[in-house]
């Protein structure tokens, strides 16, 4: 069963989802294009215009094709097709469409009802099925790749935006389609900032320096930190990355399918909070990962997602204080029938450089 039908099975009888979403739009059809879907029982379209025609026809064959023309926008053909078929019931992208898009297809389709999508395409894609989890585990091992390039490369002297250029050409030198996410190069005192924009700061000897990177292969993402340091690290520096590591490799060890998401939050956090620092982990310990860098389920305290074989999810902690700096350890890891697979193999030891 292809992924459109799983949706139409999940959808009103005599409905149809018109579909927005770039990230959804790929994962029903596999098109990249410009443009929007529409999907019901007996009508899977693309509507585009004529530059992206031939490249919707080749990525995806099981959608009828349908181009603009003048005076005829993406919601008036859309229209022409749903009336054609008799459909009179649509679901939108609710969180998606903008107050403006919505006047606008009120107008073209007066004699529609609207109802929400409420995430139902989003539902589907929270597991992944055996394709999918490739494309990630391939993006995985080229992020590991390059982490084992720019390790030869960072250097006391050179500045966080050079390590962050070099490691984004690494990755696609080595075969990503493109990046998942702009790259974080956190280097000294500015490893505090857990979004940190790598910039002008010359790394120098005793920094630690914090990287959160990822390729994209086939349309989906990779995710992955390590922290590693240029000379020695201070006591400090180095008390907080051994409780970092040991909140990572604590939490990801107990992932399991059935597991509460927040449970797997709380396994880190009490380490964290445990040794003094719980002020200083302030974000959730992890995110499904996928087509896009941030998807559900989320690994966060008031979160009752029950964990299932598939899912893909980041495991995340870190420690952040504000003038000295901080240490974040991430792996992408896959639920398994009987536990969690890591996808990023990248030795998570105190690397000094």
């Amino acid at each position: 069963m292809n992924r459109a039908q799983k949706l139409i099975e999940r959808m009103p009888e005599n409905t149809a989802a018109l579909i927005h979403n770039a990230s959804n739009i790929f994962y029903l059809s596999g098109y990249t294009g410009e443009g929007v879907l529409l999907v019901a029982k007996g009508l899977l379209a693309v509507i585009t215009d004529f530059r992206y025609v031939e490249a919707a026809q080749k990525q995806c064959p099981d959608f009828a094709v349908h181009s603009i023309r003048a005076g005829a926008g993406h919601m008036k053909v859309a229209s022409e097709l749903l009336e054609k078929a008799g459909i009179t019931s649509v679901l939108i992208e609710d969180n998606i469409i903008t107050v403006r898009q919505m006047k606008d297809i009120e107008k073209t389709m007066p004699n529609v009802k609207f109802a929400p999508m409420d995430y139902r395409v989003e539902e589907l894609r929270r597991v992944k099925d055996e394709t999918e989890q490739r494309c990630i585990a391939r993006a995985c091992e080229i992020t590991c790749e390059a982490f084992e390039y720019i390790c030869g490369f960072i250097a006391a002297g050179r500045t966080e935006r050079e390590v962050q250029l070099a490691l984004d050409y690494k990755m696609l030198e080595l075969g990503a389609q493109d990046l998942a996410f702009d790259t974080i190069v956190a280097s000294g005192e500015n490893g505090s900032l857990p979004h940190a924009v790598p910039g002008e700061r010359v790394i120098r000897d005793g920094d630690m320096v914090t990287l959160d990177f990822g390729a994209k292969v086939d349309g989906y993402c990779a995710d992955m930190t390590r922290t590693v340091c240029v000379g020695q690290p201070s006591d400090k520096m180095k008390e907080i990355y051994e409780i970092v590591l040991r909140a990572q490799e604590t939490a990801q060890s107990a992932i399991r399918p059935g597991m509460k998401c927040s449970d797997v939050d709380k396994i880190a956090r009490d380490i964290i909070d445990e040794a003094g620092y719980g002020e200083c982990f302030g974000h959730s310990l992890g995110h499904g990962v996928g087509i896009d860098i941030h998807e559900e389920p989320r690994l966060a305290s008031r979160s009752e997602d029950i964990l299932v074989p598939g899912h893909i999810v980041t495991v995340e902690p870190g420690i952040y204080v504000p003038g000295l700096g901080g240490v974040r350890i991430e792996n992408s890891c896959v639920v398994t029938q009987d536990g969690v697979r890591a996808l990023c193999g990248a030795s998570k030891e105190l690397r000094i450089l």
